[in-house]
C-alpha cells in the first residue's frame, strides 16, 4: 500500500516547523495563524515501488512578510532536507519545486497567502 503523501508531509512539517499544519483549513483561520495547508494535487507511480506526488502547499499569515518567510522555510524543509528521510511509512527521494512560492489570492483581506507546488518521489518502507 502506498503511504499517504499528505499525512507524511503534515507530520514532518509540524515536527520541524512548530506551526499548525493541516490538510483542511480550520473555520477560525484568522485566529490561529500561521497555518500551512498541504494538499495532494496528483501524481503517478510505477506500479511496483516508486510513487511521484505533486503537492500544493499554501501558507497563511497575518502579513505578507510572515507568509513569505514561512513559505520559504517550508520550501527549504521540503527541497533541501526531505531527501533521504525515512518515516514509519515512507522513504523520500528527490524533491523539486514545480512552482516556487508566490502570492495567491484569498477572499479574506485580513490574511496573506503564499503558495507553491512541489514534486516528490517516495516509496513505502521495506519496498
Amino acid at each position: 500500500m502506498w503511504p499517504d503523501a499528505e499525512i507524511e508531509l503534515v507530520a514532518r512539517l509540524k515536527a520541524r516547523l512548530g506551526v499548525r499544519v493541516v490538510t483542511e483549513l480550520p473555520g477560525n483561520l484568522e485566529d490561529v495563524l500561521p497555518v500551512v495547508q498541504v494538499q495532494s494535487v496528483g501524481g503517478t507511480d510505477d506500479g511496483v515501488r516508486l510513487a511521484r506526488a505533486l503537492v500544493s502547499v499554501d501558507v497563511y499569515g497575518a502579513t505578507r512578510k510572515a507568509a513569505s518567510d514561512l513559505a520559504e522555510l517550508v520550501r527549504q524543509e521540503l527541497v533541501v532536507r526531505l531527501r533521504g528521510v525515512r518515516t514509519d511509512a515512507a522513504v523520500f527521494g528527490r524533491v523539486s519545486t514545480v512552482a516556487a512560492p508566490a502570492w495567491r489570492p484569498y477572499e479574506n483581506p485580513a490574511l496573506r497567502r503564499s503558495g507553491a507546488t512541489y514534486e516528490l518521489f517516495y516509496h513505502p518502507v521495506g519496498a
